[in-house]
């Protein structure tokens, strides 16, 4: 990876490699889950501190083998085991649940495998005569014949914890690799008269591992083509499946509609007929009915009311709640703010740690000055509010209901309701001045 951060810390739509497994795993009802750790141990504890999962750490990576050896003393006998690998994120588990099914109720093991055209790098998957799995043989080690064989290992692999417990015990290292392989626990399976059962994948990219950047980009896309296959089934509009991400949780309405190049991150909840234009970003929201948000717009941690219009290229920072049949135009940012339904702040403005009453009107270029350079104060915006465009408040101030400020006003001092308020130099005329005119050089 030429990354100081451990592998399993990379991240697929926005969750790291490992909490990806972990998800899966604790799908399973009672799961007491282990987690083997060698390079960036400490980072990997740091990261997943609050998780609910027992750390094993191997001090010497001596294979996959060696890895469930030093786990298995803390597992009981009569438990059934199921092997994931950290950097293999996208595995579902009902494809695991198969696997599982396999050794808890048939007291067999259970086998993930994958049909590949390409099965380079691979283990091979060996059958007797009768078809039956009997091994599974390291590239590294395969004849040619062997090599020739498309159906693969993933790794994945269930089977009772007490039999595990054995075949670990006996594993050997004499291979090209000096490792301990776990998959050799196939062959002491059948050693011993205990059925291997293949599960194999229909979906072959669930399987893949990460092992450089390039095979992080396209976990990436594999990963955000599920997102979008998802949003398409649920009924939601992708003007573009191929240019979407979404790395979160998702809750749509009906008959919404994400145009190209959308990126949504954490908890977001859309109603019905929200419209989302391209290039659009938005992180930990929700928003209401007949929303339309338009291009170039960023919108983090925010409540939008029904029938609001955002945009184009429109910050709405966190803590901001706009009211139903708001407007929020081009280039314009609020933050920490409340804002009125019915209110319009069509352009150029930023407004900040301010309330904002019903059926208000902000025109452009005006700012709420809320940073004295030591300590936020709040702006309060009364109801039916008319504000002049090139206006700065300067906070703490409130403009009571029903107030006009007139254009290119400093308001420093509370502006009575239902009055005008303004605060500009005197115009000046000055009869028969002239513009300068340059000289002409000699």
């Amino acid at each position: 990876m030429r990354s100081s951060l451990p592998k399993v810390l990379h991240s697929i739509g926005g969750k790291a490699l490992l909490q990806h497994v972990l998800d899966t795993a604790h799908a399973f009802a009672d799961a007491d889950i282990h987690v083997v750790i060698g390079h960036g141990a400490e980072q990997v504890r740091e990261y997943f501190a609050d998780t609910d999962v027992h750390w094993v750490v191997q001090a010497e990576q001596l294979g996959t083998g060696h890895a469930v050896a030093q786990v298995l003393p803390d597992i009981p006998r009569a438990n059934t085991v199921l092997v994931m690998y950290g950097d293999v994120p996208l595995v579902r588990s009902q494809t695991l649940d198969a696997l599982h099914v396999i050794a808890a109720q048939d007291d067999a093991v259970g086998l993930l495998t994958a049909h590949l055209e390409e099965p380079s790098g691979y283990g091979r998957i060996l059958h007797d005569g009768d078809g039956n799995i009997c091994g599974i043989v390291e590239e590294k080690d395969a004849t040619e014949t062997q090599r020739r064989i498309r159906e693969i290992n993933t790794g994945f692999i269930a089977a009772p914890a007490g039999r595990l417990h054995d075949w670990v015990a006996s594993l050997q290292n004499d291979n090209a690799s000096g490792e301990y392989y776990l998959t050799d626990v196939i062959s002491l399976a059948v050693r011993d008269g205990v059925a291997v059962r293949g599960v194999s994948t229909r979906d072959p990219d669930e399987t893949l591992g990460v092992n450089d950047r390039i095979q992080l980009a396209r976990l990436e896309r594999d990963y955000q083509q599920r997102q979008a296959t998802a949003c398409l089934q649920a009924g939601v509009t992708l003007v573009d499946p191929a240019r979407f991400d979404l790395r979160g949780r998702l809750t749509a309405g009906a008959d919404v509609v994400i145009d190209v190049n959308a990126v949504l991150e954490g908890n977001i909840t859309l109603g019905n007929r929200v419209a989302i234009g391209p290039n659009v970003m938005i992180r930990n929201a929700t928003i209401a009915d007949d929303v339309t948000i338009l291009a170039n717009s960023v919108i983090e941690d925010t409540e939008i009311g029904a029938g609001s219009r955002i945009g184009p290229f429109a910050r709405i920072r966190p803590e901001t709640r706009l009211a139903e049949n708001t407007r929020i135009g081009n280039f314009v940012e609020i933050k920490k703010s409340d804002v009125g339904s019915g209110s319009k702040i069509n352009h150029l403005s930023y407004v900040g740690d301010t309330t904002v009453g019903r059926n208000v009107n902000i025109g452009a270029g005006t700012i709420t000055c809320n940073y004295d350079g030591a300590n936020k104060h709040r702006t309060v915006i009364g109801d039916d509010v008319f504000i002049g465009s090139d206006t700065q408040l300067v906070a703490p101030v409130e403009v009571k209901s029903g107030a006009t400020i007139g254009a290119g006003s400093t308001i420093t001092r509370d502006a009575p309701a239902d009055e005008l308020t303004l605060s500009r130099a005197p115009q000046q005329t000055r009869p028969g001045w002239k513009r300068p005119v340059k000289q002409t050089r000699e």
